[in-house]
């Protein structure tokens, strides 16, 4: 199949709406900037509710003409309409050709928090005109499930008008609800407080009737009118604040701004020569990863300039997701740590040291997700606190771990020490079964009954598409358990806690014996899908054995084995590898673990390859990805897309409807992917960075600026040579940081002698 390289595909999810989003605030507008009521998808949503559900400019009762709408940054939008001015036959034309005889409405938005816009109307004619611009607008404060379905919380909602100052208007919408549950002994009384503000200056008075603001606009020729409209969020009678300065659409001098700003400017950055390859490609979308993951920044949670918190993506989860957070951080910890330590802190904090089935929530466990949105809010359902996960705990660990390797601050890691063990002795005793590998089961009513990586209720099926039932363990979780305690084990030793670490070490030794044993499918040469509540495997060929690969739990020989099974047709769509083989009876390539692709875990199974010198296959998934992503409107990959197989008649996959985009952990899957291409293992407790870099043909040369290792900061530039061999030239070096190359510890492909050859030459080099 000829490669895309000048196609004019561009796929757009949900292309029927438009998300500008920043902080907790999310603008959603249909294709001319507009919101309708009767729109489930519309709508200004801050703090995942609904605060405005209906708005719409007219000019003398109608919408104007769109010329052009456009989303400029990630938090800011701007339209342009037009139309003929009422009284265009008196112009020098005589005709009324809007295009020829123009009145122009300009609308510029900025979010977060809320909505700050400014309004301008320009004359563009030669002639005196007058028009009635107009505002129709709505509050209606629901969750997106009851926008959805039906209505279940009510409220009141007070409206009220008037003149707040001599310049200045105020339209406010205030709503209150209060909440009576009781869910499986866990009861009492929830409040919610809701509301937004219109502050509103205008060149002319407004007039205001219900829903709609009105305003009388006489125009000399070439004259302008302006507006200034910043609509201010109230959460549990706290304002939000909303960004002060107008036409603020590249940025301002704001806190938001400001902090992301500074982020980008501190961060790692990835720079690539033009020429007629992939480089071009791979500058688009690792400068897409890094703003779409610090337009995914929670600012309300931020505690200082280096620890801040990432919503799971836009716009249906802008929230508290722990796995989510965890994931991505470390996926991105080439970028930066601030991110990690957001994470860790924040899932810390939120850790529970009860039982409550209701909320699937036993001691020492993480966060699966924390939602703001009115249900929550007012319990009736758990996700204000909801721990319905087998992944994040896992993770916790693991991250931990890489913040050590990141910075070798042993201040920084400690106080994390104590939540990691407790989340590791909730696996051993909540999670651990008889057979002693470790398995989820939904003690919550309303909890999910799938609680591995792939969380949605269908996704773990038998070979002959039937559903297993939970209590379940999916490969996977035996492989992030066993990860989790051998690098929380490896942390523990320089804590001098060796008492912990050798019981962890130990642990994870005897688990991966017990694993390989069980799991590996012989006929097969694969690794089964899960165990069954029976103990029984489910044999079905999926993805799940991917994690395994880059935990390091496989047994070295059946390495090879797994990768090239993933790599077969069936697995392998040729854009990413699937979630369920395109064999199996319950494949779908729309559904959404049965079939789809997802860039999180393929960005893993990338580094997996590269830690076994599986260069081949690491560069062709590589590239897949890479290719993928440039479908996709600004060069970003969406949350997960279908898996139909790259060929004629499939030259591009379908797109999963509900799919976030920006998603934190696909923002970070080029990062994970340059990091695998590059080979870089910083290992700051010994103030070292290991190099293993292995660029393919199409990423000849590639510079990596400002990479933080504990206190050094250092660039470097990557070039493939002739041979195929990957030289690096050291640009900047603060701190004396060692640069050592070396191949992983767990390459298939490096010999003993190219070992010691490249330890040497990096001495003889640093010398």
């Amino acid at each position: 199949m000829r490669e895309p390289n000048a196609s004019r595909i561009r796929l757009r999810p949900r292309h029927d709406v438009i998300h500008v989003s920043r902080g907790r605030t999310v603008l959603a507008v249909d294709h001319e900037g507009t919101i309708h009521p009767g729109n489930s998808r519309e709508g200004l949503f801050v703090y995942q509710t609904r605060t405005l559900s209906k708005y719409c400019w007219t000019i003398d009762g109608k919408q104007p003409r769109l010329s052009a709408f456009s989303p400029v940054k990630q938090f800011s939008c701007l339209a342009y309409y037009y139309q003929a001015p009422p009284n265009c036959k008196d112009t020098p034309a005589g005709e009324c050709n809007p295009l020829q005889e123009t009145v122009e409405l300009k609308i510029s938005r900025v979010v977060g928090e809320g909505m700050h816009e400014d309004v301008e109307v320009t004359n563009h004619t030669q002639i005196r005109t007058s028009i009635t611009l107009a505002l129709e607008a709505a509050a209606d404060f629901v969750a997106r499930q009851e926008i959805q379905d039906k209505r279940k919380q009510h409220g009141g909602l007070q409206t009220k008008w008037g003149k707040s100052s001599k310049d200045e208007w105020q339209w406010s919408f205030d709503y209150q609800s209060e909440h009576r549950y009781e869910h499986q002994g866990d009861a009492g009384v929830a409040h919610l407080h809701r509301g937004i503000t219109l502050h509103l200056r205008a060149d002319s008075p407004p007039q205001h009737r219900r829903h709609k603001l009105s305003f009388q606009v006489d125009l000399q020729p070439h004259a302008v009118w302006k507006a200034c409209l910043k609509w201010q969020p109230l959460a549990d009678g706290r304002p939000l604040p909303v960004e002060p300065r107008c036409h603020a659409l590249l940025g301002s001098d704001s806190e938001y701004s400001r902090k992301q700003e500074a982020f980008l400017r501190e961060s790692t950055r990835f720079v690539t020569p033009d020429a007629a390859d992939l480089s071009a490609t791979v500058q688009r979308v690792t400068d897409r990863a890094r703003l779409d993951l610090t337009s995914l920044r929670l600012f309300d949670l931020d505690e200082g300039e280096h620890n801040w918190k990432l919503a799971a993506g836009v716009p249906t989860y802008l929230a508290v997701f722990g796995r989510d957070m965890l994931a991505a951080s470390w996926q991105a910890s080439i970028l930066s740590n601030d991110m990690a330590r957001g994470a860790l802190s924040e899932l810390a904090k939120t850790q529970s040291h009860g039982t409550d089935d209701w909320r699937d929530a036993q001691p020492g466990r993480i966060l699966h997700e924390k939602h703001t949105d009115p249900l929550s809010v007012l319990n009736f359902t758990p996700h204000g606190l909801y721990y319905g996960t087998a992944n994040a705990p896992f993770l916790f660990a693991i991250s931990l771990s890489e913040l050590w390797h990141c910075t070798g601050d042993k201040n920084l890691v400690r106080p994390y020490i104590r939540p990691a063990l407790e989340t590791l002795a909730w696996a051993d005793k909540y999670s651990r079964d008889y057979d002693g590998f470790y398995k989820y089961r939904k003690r919550s009513e309303q909890g999910l009954k799938n609680q591995g990586w792939k969380d949605s209720s269908d996704a773990i099926v038998y070979p002959d598409g039937s559903q297993v039932e939970d209590p379940l363990g999916t490969c996977e979780m035996q492989a992030f358990a066993y990860a989790a305690k051998l690098h929380l084990a490896e942390t523990l030793w320089w804590m001098d806690d060796t008492e912990d670490a050798t019981r962890l070490y130990d642990d994870a030794r005897e688990l991966k014996q017990r694993f390989n044993e069980r799991f590996w499918i012989q006929d097969q040469n694969y690794i089964a899908m899960a165990v069954d509540k029976d103990g029984g495997l489910v044999t079905s060929i999926a993805s799940d054995p991917g994690h395994c690969l880059l935990s390091g739990i496989l047994e070295t020989d059946l390495v090879p084995q797994v990768v090239n099974r993933l790599m077969q047709r069936d697995m392998f769509s040729g854009w990413g590898i699937r979630t369920l083989s395109s064999k199996h009876p319950a494949y779908n390539p729309f559904a959404y673990h049965r079939g789809t692709v997802w860039p999180v875990e393929n960005g893993s199974f990338v580094l997996g390859m590269a830690r076994y010198g599986l260069h081949a296959e690491m560069w062709r998934l590589s590239r897949a990805l890479l290719e993928a992503a440039t479908l996709f409107d600004y060069d970003r990959l969406p949350e997960v897309f279908g898996g139909h197989p790259r060929d004629e008649k499939h030259p591009f996959p379908c797109l999963y409807e509900e799919a976030d985009s920006p998603q934190a952990w696909s923002s970070s899957v080029p990062l994970i992917v340059l990091q695998a291409l590059l080979g870089l293992y910083p290992y700051a407790p010994l103030n070292a960075l290991l190099v293993d870099p292995w660029l393919p043909d199409w990423l000849p040369e590639i510079t990596i600026e400002n990479l933080c290792v504990g206190k050094a900061h250092v660039s470097l530039r990557f070039r493939r040579n002739d041979d195929g061999r990957t030289d690096y030239t050291v640009l900047q070096n603060e701190q004396n940081l060692r640069i050592l190359r070396q191949p992983s510890p767990w390459s298939l492909t490096a010999t003993w002698g190219e070992r010691v050859k490249d330890a040497i030459s990096s001495l003889l080099s640093a010398a």
